[in-house]
Protein backbone atom coordinates (compact mmCIF):
# COMPACT_ATOMS: atom_id res chain seq x y z
CA UNK A 1 0.00 0.00 0.00
CA UNK A 2 2.83 2.33 0.90
CA UNK A 3 4.56 1.64 -2.41
CA UNK A 4 1.35 2.40 -4.33
CA UNK A 5 0.90 5.72 -2.47
CA UNK A 6 4.50 6.59 -3.21
CA UNK A 7 3.98 5.76 -6.88
CA UNK A 8 0.85 7.93 -7.07
CA UNK A 9 2.64 10.79 -5.31
CA UNK A 10 5.56 10.53 -7.72
CA UNK A 11 3.21 10.51 -10.71
CA UNK A 12 1.37 13.57 -9.46
CA UNK A 13 4.64 15.38 -8.82
CA UNK A 14 5.78 14.63 -12.33
CA UNK A 15 2.51 15.88 -13.79
CA UNK A 16 2.77 19.08 -11.74
CA UNK A 17 6.30 19.67 -12.91
CA UNK A 18 5.30 18.97 -16.49
CA UNK A 19 2.50 21.54 -16.26
CA UNK A 20 4.95 24.05 -14.75
CA UNK A 21 7.41 23.41 -17.55
CA UNK A 22 4.77 24.18 -20.14
CA UNK A 23 3.97 27.44 -18.40
CA UNK A 24 7.36 28.76 -17.33
CA UNK A 25 9.58 27.59 -20.16
CA UNK A 26 13.14 28.72 -19.45
CA UNK A 27 12.65 29.11 -15.73
CA UNK A 28 11.95 25.43 -15.20
CA UNK A 29 15.35 24.67 -16.71
CA UNK A 30 16.85 25.35 -13.31
CA UNK A 31 14.95 22.35 -11.97
CA UNK A 32 17.03 19.98 -14.08
CA UNK A 33 20.00 20.45 -11.75
CA UNK A 34 21.34 17.29 -10.16
CA UNK A 35 19.65 18.23 -6.86
CA UNK A 36 16.32 17.15 -8.42
CA UNK A 37 17.29 13.58 -9.20
CA UNK A 38 14.96 11.55 -11.38
CA UNK A 39 13.24 14.44 -13.12
CA UNK A 40 15.56 14.91 -16.06
CA UNK A 41 12.58 14.67 -18.37
CA UNK A 42 11.56 18.13 -17.14
CA UNK A 43 14.69 19.68 -18.65
CA UNK A 44 13.75 18.10 -21.97
CA UNK A 45 10.34 19.73 -21.77
CA UNK A 46 12.01 23.08 -21.02
CA UNK A 47 14.37 22.57 -23.94
CA UNK A 48 11.40 21.91 -26.18
CA UNK A 49 9.85 25.19 -25.04
CA UNK A 50 13.18 26.99 -25.59
CA UNK A 51 15.23 25.47 -28.42
CA UNK A 52 19.03 25.34 -27.96
CA UNK A 53 20.78 28.67 -28.35
CA UNK A 54 24.46 29.49 -28.07
CA UNK A 55 26.01 26.98 -25.70
CA UNK A 56 22.70 26.38 -23.90
CA UNK A 57 21.75 23.84 -22.71
CA UNK A 58 24.91 21.82 -23.46
CA UNK A 59 27.19 24.17 -21.53
CA UNK A 60 25.23 23.88 -18.30
CA UNK A 61 24.28 20.19 -18.28
CA UNK A 62 26.97 18.86 -15.97
CA UNK A 63 28.13 19.79 -12.51
CA UNK A 64 30.72 22.25 -13.90
CA UNK A 65 30.33 25.26 -16.18
CA UNK A 66 33.06 27.12 -18.04
CA UNK A 67 33.64 30.83 -18.52
CA UNK A 68 36.15 32.28 -20.99
CA UNK A 69 38.54 35.00 -19.79
CA UNK A 70 40.73 36.51 -22.49
CA UNK A 71 42.81 39.24 -20.88
CA UNK A 72 46.13 40.94 -21.78
CA UNK A 73 48.95 39.19 -19.98
CA UNK A 74 51.59 40.55 -22.34
CA UNK A 75 51.96 43.90 -24.07
CA UNK A 76 51.17 47.48 -23.08
CA UNK A 77 48.17 46.57 -20.89
CA UNK A 78 49.58 43.46 -19.20
CA UNK A 79 49.94 44.91 -15.69
CA UNK A 80 46.31 45.99 -15.66
CA UNK A 81 45.20 42.71 -17.20
CA UNK A 82 46.80 40.69 -14.43
CA UNK A 83 44.99 42.78 -11.80
CA UNK A 84 41.69 42.14 -13.56
CA UNK A 85 42.42 38.43 -13.73
CA UNK A 86 42.96 38.32 -9.98
CA UNK A 87 39.54 39.90 -9.46
CA UNK A 88 37.86 37.28 -11.64
CA UNK A 89 39.77 34.46 -9.94
CA UNK A 90 38.70 35.67 -6.51
CA UNK A 91 35.09 36.00 -7.66
CA UNK A 92 35.09 32.42 -8.99
CA UNK A 93 36.54 31.18 -5.72
CA UNK A 94 33.91 33.08 -3.73
CA UNK A 95 31.06 31.88 -5.94
CA UNK A 96 32.17 28.26 -5.76
CA UNK A 97 32.46 28.28 -1.97
CA UNK A 98 29.46 30.52 -1.26
CA UNK A 99 31.57 33.20 0.42
CA UNK A 100 29.83 35.68 2.73
CA UNK A 101 30.73 38.69 0.56
CA UNK A 102 29.40 37.06 -2.57
CA UNK A 103 26.13 36.18 -0.82
CA UNK A 104 25.62 39.81 0.16
CA UNK A 105 25.62 40.65 -3.56
CA UNK A 106 23.91 37.47 -4.78
CA UNK A 107 21.85 36.13 -1.84
CA UNK A 108 20.65 33.00 -3.63
CA UNK A 109 24.16 31.79 -4.39
CA UNK A 110 25.09 28.88 -2.14
CA UNK A 111 28.00 26.99 -3.67
CA UNK A 112 28.42 27.61 -7.36
CA UNK A 113 25.90 29.20 -9.73
CA UNK A 114 22.65 27.24 -9.59
CA UNK A 115 24.72 24.65 -7.76
CA UNK A 116 27.31 24.32 -10.53
CA UNK A 117 31.00 24.97 -9.98
CA UNK A 118 32.73 27.48 -12.26
CA UNK A 119 35.97 26.83 -14.10
CA UNK A 120 37.76 29.45 -16.17
CA UNK A 121 39.47 29.07 -19.53
CA UNK A 122 42.14 31.81 -19.32
CA UNK A 123 43.98 33.09 -22.40
CA UNK A 124 46.28 35.99 -23.23
CA UNK A 125 44.59 38.49 -25.55
CA UNK A 126 47.63 40.75 -25.79
CA UNK A 127 45.01 43.53 -26.06
CA UNK A 128 44.48 42.39 -29.67
CA UNK A 129 40.87 41.99 -30.85
CA UNK A 130 41.51 39.08 -33.24
CA UNK A 131 43.49 37.17 -30.64
CA UNK A 132 40.77 37.63 -28.02
CA UNK A 133 37.94 36.66 -30.39
CA UNK A 134 39.75 33.49 -31.49
CA UNK A 135 40.34 32.51 -27.86
CA UNK A 136 36.69 33.05 -26.94
CA UNK A 137 35.55 31.12 -30.02
CA UNK A 138 37.69 28.14 -28.98
CA UNK A 139 36.21 28.24 -25.49
CA UNK A 140 32.70 28.30 -26.95
CA UNK A 141 33.42 25.40 -29.30
CA UNK A 142 35.59 23.21 -27.06
CA UNK A 143 34.34 24.03 -23.55
CA UNK A 144 30.79 25.23 -24.27
CA UNK A 145 31.56 28.38 -22.26
CA UNK A 146 28.39 29.97 -20.90
CA UNK A 147 29.91 33.43 -20.47
CA UNK A 148 32.78 35.46 -21.92
CA UNK A 149 34.78 38.27 -20.36
CA UNK A 150 38.07 40.12 -20.61
CA UNK A 151 39.02 43.18 -22.68
CA UNK A 152 41.04 45.93 -20.87
CA UNK A 153 41.18 47.32 -24.40
CA UNK A 154 37.91 48.71 -25.71
CA UNK A 155 38.84 47.52 -29.19
CA UNK A 156 38.75 44.01 -27.74
CA UNK A 157 35.46 44.73 -25.94
CA UNK A 158 33.78 45.91 -29.15
CA UNK A 159 35.00 42.83 -31.05
CA UNK A 160 33.86 40.53 -28.23
CA UNK A 161 30.46 42.23 -28.21
CA UNK A 162 29.98 41.27 -31.85
CA UNK A 163 31.09 37.69 -31.20
CA UNK A 164 28.73 37.39 -28.22
CA UNK A 165 25.74 38.57 -30.25
CA UNK A 166 26.56 36.25 -33.14
CA UNK A 167 27.13 33.20 -30.93
CA UNK A 168 24.39 34.05 -28.40
CA UNK A 169 26.73 33.77 -25.41
CA UNK A 170 26.79 36.52 -22.76
CA UNK A 171 29.79 38.86 -22.73
CA UNK A 172 30.71 40.96 -19.69
CA UNK A 173 33.17 43.67 -20.67
CA UNK A 174 36.19 43.92 -18.42
CA UNK A 175 37.87 47.32 -18.34
CA UNK A 176 36.46 49.25 -21.28
CA UNK A 177 36.39 53.04 -21.34
CA UNK A 178 34.99 53.68 -24.81
CA UNK A 179 31.59 55.28 -25.14
CA UNK A 180 30.97 52.89 -28.03
CA UNK A 181 30.97 49.71 -25.92
CA UNK A 182 27.46 50.45 -24.69
CA UNK A 183 26.92 53.07 -27.40
CA UNK A 184 26.92 52.44 -31.14
CA UNK A 185 28.60 49.03 -30.67
CA UNK A 186 26.25 47.79 -27.94
CA UNK A 187 24.63 44.38 -28.28
CA UNK A 188 21.82 42.50 -26.56
CA UNK A 189 24.32 39.93 -25.27
CA UNK A 190 26.81 42.47 -23.88
CA UNK A 191 26.96 44.20 -20.48
CA UNK A 192 29.36 46.68 -18.88
CA UNK A 193 29.76 47.42 -15.19
CA UNK A 194 32.53 50.04 -15.16
CA UNK A 195 32.57 53.78 -15.92
CA UNK A 196 33.52 55.10 -19.37
CA UNK A 197 34.58 58.22 -21.27
CA UNK A 198 31.38 60.24 -21.01
CA UNK A 199 30.89 59.57 -17.29
CA UNK A 200 34.57 60.26 -16.62
CA UNK A 201 34.37 63.59 -18.47
CA UNK A 202 31.18 64.71 -16.74
CA UNK A 203 32.62 63.76 -13.35
CA UNK A 204 36.06 65.35 -13.66
CA UNK A 205 35.04 68.33 -15.80
CA UNK A 206 33.56 70.45 -12.97
CA UNK A 207 36.56 69.68 -10.77
CA UNK A 208 39.01 70.89 -13.43
CA UNK A 209 37.06 74.10 -13.99
CA UNK A 210 36.94 74.73 -10.24
CA UNK A 211 40.67 74.10 -9.82
CA UNK A 212 42.10 75.71 -12.97
CA UNK A 213 39.46 78.22 -14.04
CA UNK A 214 37.90 78.99 -17.41
CA UNK A 215 39.32 79.67 -20.88
CA UNK A 216 42.37 77.44 -20.58
CA UNK A 217 44.40 76.01 -23.45
CA UNK A 218 44.60 72.23 -23.39
CA UNK A 219 46.67 69.61 -25.18
CA UNK A 220 45.52 66.00 -25.48
CA UNK A 221 47.49 62.79 -25.80
CA UNK A 222 45.22 60.15 -27.33
CA UNK A 223 45.72 56.46 -28.11
CA UNK A 224 44.54 55.69 -31.63
CA UNK A 225 41.51 53.47 -31.06
CA UNK A 226 37.92 53.66 -29.85
CA UNK A 227 38.76 54.20 -26.15
CA UNK A 228 41.13 57.08 -26.82
CA UNK A 229 39.01 58.89 -29.37
CA UNK A 230 35.75 58.73 -27.40
CA UNK A 231 37.34 59.74 -24.07
CA UNK A 232 39.13 62.68 -25.68
CA UNK A 233 35.93 63.79 -27.41
CA UNK A 234 33.87 63.62 -24.20
CA UNK A 235 36.42 65.55 -22.13
CA UNK A 236 37.01 68.12 -24.87
CA UNK A 237 33.28 68.61 -25.41
CA UNK A 238 32.63 69.18 -21.71
CA UNK A 239 35.45 71.69 -21.16
CA UNK A 240 34.81 73.53 -24.42
CA UNK A 241 31.06 73.89 -23.91
CA UNK A 242 31.04 74.55 -20.18
CA UNK A 243 34.24 76.47 -19.50
CA UNK A 244 35.50 77.94 -22.78
CA UNK A 245 38.63 75.79 -22.85
CA UNK A 246 40.39 75.45 -26.22
CA UNK A 247 42.08 72.37 -27.62
CA UNK A 248 45.36 73.58 -29.13
CA UNK A 249 46.66 70.14 -30.14
CA UNK A 250 45.65 66.50 -30.01
CA UNK A 251 48.58 64.12 -30.34
CA UNK A 252 47.37 60.71 -31.47
CA UNK A 253 49.72 57.75 -31.00
CA UNK A 254 49.47 54.02 -31.73
CA UNK A 255 48.90 51.49 -28.96
CA UNK A 256 52.25 50.34 -27.57
CA UNK A 257 54.32 53.29 -28.82
CA UNK A 258 57.85 52.98 -27.34
CA UNK A 259 58.74 56.65 -27.74
CA UNK A 260 56.53 59.74 -27.36
CA UNK A 261 59.22 62.33 -28.14
CA UNK A 262 57.71 63.66 -31.36
CA UNK A 263 54.27 64.01 -29.77
CA UNK A 264 55.67 65.70 -26.67
CA UNK A 265 57.69 68.14 -28.77
CA UNK A 266 54.48 69.27 -30.47
CA UNK A 267 52.80 69.65 -27.09
CA UNK A 268 55.74 71.62 -25.68
CA UNK A 269 55.42 74.10 -28.55
CA UNK A 270 51.62 74.30 -28.49
CA UNK A 271 51.16 76.92 -25.80
CA UNK A 272 48.94 74.60 -23.77
CA UNK A 273 48.43 75.24 -20.07
CA UNK A 274 46.98 71.81 -19.28
CA UNK A 275 48.09 68.42 -20.58
CA UNK A 276 45.24 65.90 -20.64
CA UNK A 277 46.74 62.43 -21.04
CA UNK A 278 44.26 59.82 -22.22
CA UNK A 279 46.92 57.16 -22.84
CA UNK A 280 46.51 53.94 -20.89
CA UNK A 281 48.61 51.20 -19.32
CA UNK A 282 52.32 51.26 -20.09
CA UNK A 283 51.71 53.98 -22.71
CA UNK A 284 50.45 56.30 -19.97
CA UNK A 285 53.46 55.50 -17.78
CA UNK A 286 56.03 56.12 -20.52
CA UNK A 287 54.37 59.28 -21.87
CA UNK A 288 54.20 60.86 -18.39
CA UNK A 289 57.80 59.95 -17.56
CA UNK A 290 58.97 61.33 -20.90
CA UNK A 291 56.87 64.48 -20.44
CA UNK A 292 58.76 65.11 -17.21
CA UNK A 293 62.10 64.73 -19.01
CA UNK A 294 60.93 67.26 -21.61
CA UNK A 295 60.16 69.72 -18.82
CA UNK A 296 56.50 69.80 -19.81
CA UNK A 297 55.19 68.98 -16.35
CA UNK A 298 57.04 72.00 -14.95
CA UNK A 299 54.96 74.39 -17.05
CA UNK A 300 51.69 72.51 -17.62
CA UNK A 301 49.17 70.95 -15.28
CA UNK A 302 48.73 67.23 -15.87
CA UNK A 303 45.27 65.61 -15.86
CA UNK A 304 44.44 61.90 -16.25
CA UNK A 305 40.71 61.85 -17.03
CA UNK A 306 40.49 58.05 -17.01
CA UNK A 307 42.71 56.72 -14.23
CA UNK A 308 44.89 53.69 -14.92
CA UNK A 309 45.38 50.97 -12.30
CA UNK A 310 48.94 51.03 -10.91
CA UNK A 311 49.69 54.33 -12.67
CA UNK A 312 51.09 56.12 -9.62
CA UNK A 313 53.24 53.17 -8.64
CA UNK A 314 54.58 52.62 -12.15
CA UNK A 315 55.29 56.30 -12.90
CA UNK A 316 57.07 56.81 -9.57
CA UNK A 317 58.98 59.82 -8.24
CA UNK A 318 55.82 61.53 -7.02
CA UNK A 319 55.03 62.74 -10.55
CA UNK A 320 51.30 62.39 -9.94
CA UNK A 321 51.24 64.53 -6.80
CA UNK A 322 48.38 67.00 -7.19
CA UNK A 323 47.15 65.34 -10.39
CA UNK A 324 43.39 64.84 -10.70
CA UNK A 325 41.88 61.68 -12.17
CA UNK A 326 38.48 60.02 -12.47
CA UNK A 327 38.32 56.41 -11.38
CA UNK A 328 36.05 53.42 -10.82
CA UNK A 329 37.40 52.48 -7.39
CA UNK A 330 40.14 53.20 -4.88
CA UNK A 331 40.81 50.93 -1.93
CA UNK A 332 40.41 53.63 0.76
CA UNK A 333 36.71 53.71 -0.14
CA UNK A 334 36.48 50.88 2.39
CA UNK A 335 36.01 53.61 5.01
CA UNK A 336 32.66 54.43 3.37
CA UNK A 337 31.48 51.12 1.90
CA UNK A 338 31.41 47.97 4.11
CA UNK A 339 31.42 45.60 1.14
CA UNK A 340 34.53 47.31 -0.23
CA UNK A 341 36.25 46.61 3.07
CA UNK A 342 35.30 42.93 2.89
CA UNK A 343 36.58 42.76 -0.67
CA UNK A 344 39.86 44.48 0.18
CA UNK A 345 40.49 42.15 3.10
CA UNK A 346 39.85 39.04 1.01
CA UNK A 347 41.98 40.35 -1.85
CA UNK A 348 44.92 41.36 0.34
CA UNK A 349 44.82 38.00 2.10
CA UNK A 350 45.02 36.15 -1.23
CA UNK A 351 47.33 38.40 -3.24
CA UNK A 352 49.26 40.54 -0.77
CA UNK A 353 48.34 44.00 -2.07
CA UNK A 354 45.31 46.26 -2.13
CA UNK A 355 43.17 45.79 -5.25
CA UNK A 356 43.20 48.36 -8.02
CA UNK A 357 40.02 49.18 -9.87
CA UNK A 358 40.54 46.53 -12.53
CA UNK A 359 40.23 43.82 -9.90
CA UNK A 360 37.20 45.48 -8.32
CA UNK A 361 35.49 45.81 -11.69
CA UNK A 362 36.20 42.18 -12.55
CA UNK A 363 34.97 40.85 -9.21
CA UNK A 364 31.70 42.74 -9.15
CA UNK A 365 30.84 41.94 -12.78
CA UNK A 366 31.02 38.21 -11.98
CA UNK A 367 29.10 38.66 -8.74
CA UNK A 368 26.34 40.51 -10.61
CA UNK A 369 26.23 37.82 -13.31
CA UNK A 370 25.87 35.12 -10.64
CA UNK A 371 22.99 37.09 -9.14
CA UNK A 372 21.21 37.42 -12.48
CA UNK A 373 21.51 33.72 -13.28
CA UNK A 374 20.26 32.78 -9.81
CA UNK A 375 17.33 35.17 -10.12
CA UNK A 376 16.48 33.84 -13.58
CA UNK A 377 16.72 30.28 -12.27
CA UNK A 378 18.37 29.16 -15.50
CA UNK A 379 21.40 29.67 -17.73
CA UNK A 380 19.10 30.17 -20.74
CA UNK A 381 20.63 33.38 -22.16
CA UNK A 382 17.46 35.37 -23.00
CA UNK A 383 16.13 34.74 -19.48
CA UNK A 384 19.39 35.96 -17.90
CA UNK A 385 19.45 39.03 -20.16
CA UNK A 386 15.87 39.91 -19.23
CA UNK A 387 16.78 39.67 -15.56
CA UNK A 388 19.50 42.29 -16.07
CA UNK A 389 16.99 44.36 -18.01
CA UNK A 390 14.59 44.60 -15.10
CA UNK A 391 16.83 47.48 -13.99
CA UNK A 392 16.48 46.56 -10.33
CA UNK A 393 18.67 48.25 -7.74
CA UNK A 394 21.29 45.78 -6.53
CA UNK A 395 24.34 45.90 -4.24
CA UNK A 396 27.90 46.54 -5.41
CA UNK A 397 31.19 47.22 -3.66
CA UNK A 398 30.49 50.97 -3.91
CA UNK A 399 26.84 51.14 -2.95
CA UNK A 400 23.66 50.29 -4.79
CA UNK A 401 23.69 50.28 -8.60
CA UNK A 402 21.50 49.17 -11.50
CA UNK A 403 21.78 48.24 -15.18
CA UNK A 404 19.96 50.33 -17.76
CA UNK A 405 17.74 48.08 -19.89
CA UNK A 406 18.18 50.30 -22.94
CA UNK A 407 21.99 49.91 -23.32
CA UNK A 408 23.08 47.42 -20.62
CA UNK A 409 25.31 50.01 -18.95
CA UNK A 410 25.63 49.90 -15.18
CA UNK A 411 24.60 53.13 -13.47
CA UNK A 412 27.28 53.55 -10.80
CA UNK A 413 29.23 56.33 -9.07
CA UNK A 414 32.49 57.79 -10.37
CA UNK A 415 35.21 58.90 -7.97
CA UNK A 416 37.60 61.81 -8.36
CA UNK A 417 41.02 61.25 -6.86
CA UNK A 418 44.02 63.51 -6.36
CA UNK A 419 47.57 62.21 -6.35
CA UNK A 420 49.49 62.39 -3.06
CA UNK A 421 53.05 63.58 -2.66
CA UNK A 422 55.34 60.90 -1.18
CA UNK A 423 55.51 62.76 2.14
CA UNK A 424 51.70 62.66 2.41
CA UNK A 425 51.42 58.89 1.94
CA UNK A 426 50.46 56.96 5.06
CA UNK A 427 51.73 53.67 3.60
CA UNK A 428 53.33 52.37 0.40
CA UNK A 429 49.96 51.99 -1.33
CA UNK A 430 48.46 55.33 -0.27
CA UNK A 431 48.86 57.00 -3.69
CA UNK A 432 45.50 58.75 -4.07
CA UNK A 433 43.08 60.79 -2.00
CA UNK A 434 39.39 60.45 -2.87
CA UNK A 435 38.15 64.04 -3.14
CA UNK A 436 34.68 63.59 -4.62
CA UNK A 437 32.03 60.92 -5.14
CA UNK A 438 29.64 61.66 -7.99
CA UNK A 439 26.43 59.58 -8.41
CA UNK A 440 26.24 57.85 -11.77
CA UNK A 441 22.74 58.87 -12.83
CA UNK A 442 23.59 62.51 -13.55
CA UNK A 443 26.79 61.63 -15.45
CA UNK A 444 25.24 59.49 -18.14
CA UNK A 445 23.98 60.48 -21.56
CA UNK A 446 20.49 59.47 -22.65
CA UNK A 447 20.41 55.77 -23.56
CA UNK A 448 20.11 56.41 -27.30
CA UNK A 449 22.51 59.37 -27.49
CA UNK A 450 25.46 57.27 -28.70
CA UNK A 451 23.47 55.16 -31.13
CA UNK A 452 22.83 52.02 -29.07
CA UNK A 453 20.52 49.46 -30.71
CA UNK A 454 20.73 46.24 -28.75
CA UNK A 455 19.53 43.72 -31.31
CA UNK A 456 17.61 40.49 -30.85
CA UNK A 457 17.45 37.97 -28.01
CA UNK A 458 17.44 34.97 -30.35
Amino acid sequence: MTDRKSSISSSLSRRALLRSAAVTGAGIGAMSISSISGFEFVSRVAAAENPPIGTWPEGSKGSTIYVSISVPRTGAYAVQGEDELKGWELAIEHINEGHELLRKISPKTKKGVLGKQIKAVVTDSGAKPNQAVQAHQRAITENKAVMLTGSTSSAVAVAANKLAQREHVLYLAGISGSNDTTGKDCVRYGFRQNFYGETAANAIGPVLVKQFGKNKKMAFMTPDYTYGHTVTKSVNDYLTKNAGWTQVTNQVSPLGAPDFSSYLLNIANSGAEVLINVNWGRDAVLSIQQAQKFGILDKMKLVVPYQIPFLAREVGNGLLAGVYAATDYWWTLEDKYPLAKMFNEAFVKKYGYHPEWGAENAYISFAHWARMVEEAGTFYPPAVIKTYEKGETIPSLVGDVKYRPEDHQCVRPVFIVKGKAPKEMKNKEDFWEVVETIPGEGLMQKPDAFGCKLGDYT
